[in-house]
């Protein structure tokens, strides 16, 4: 699994965006400083439980927020927040998705349907703030070995 992005090429299942892009001549009040994906590991379809890991989103506004942000995430490769899907060498995908807590009850998306959004909150001020983001393939799922990824992109609204 591969971060996009010029600044970094660690291991990982997100792409970090930004939104809420401020004029040219002005300097964003709120960036994204890292993202650092769920990253699964091997999985087997032998255990009876899915395969749980988490990742990171971190986040900090440099000047007073007056509105609230929240952050969303893209529905992936599938297309839906119902199941994303890992692509793997093979034309079965591996399900999985993202979640707000550690319950994975709350699937992490825009806020429609059905899907929660991360916010809103009104941030520290220079604050470096670290979200996680809680990911989970289900269990026994029949797929060839091999190296599975998505991208999924991450926006910060403000």
């Amino acid at each position: 699994m591969r971060l996009g992005g010029d600044t970094t090429r660690t291991q990982a299942l997100m792409l970090a965006g930004l939104c809420g892009l401020a004029p040219a001549s002005a300097r964003a009040a709120c960036e994204i400083r890292a993202v650092v994906g769920p990253s699964f590991l091997n999985y087997t379809s032998l255990p009876p439980l899915p395969l749980d890991s988490t990742g990171s989103v971190t986040f900090r506004c440099t000047a007073v927020q007056t509105t609230p942000i929240t952050i969303d995430l893209s529905e992936g490769s599938s297309g839906s927040y119902a199941t994303r899907h890992l692509q793997g060498p093979s034309s079965t995908p591996l399900e999985y998705n993202l979640f707000l807590d550690a319950t994975y009850l709350s699937i992490w998306g825009d806020g429609l349907s059905g899907t929660s959004r991360y916010g809103p909150v009104v941030p520290p001020l220079d604050e470096d703030i670290t979200v996680t983001i809680y990911g989970r393939i289900p269990a026994q799922q029949s797929v060839v070995a091999g190296a599975y990824s998505d991208t999924v992109v991450v926006t910060l609204n403000f």
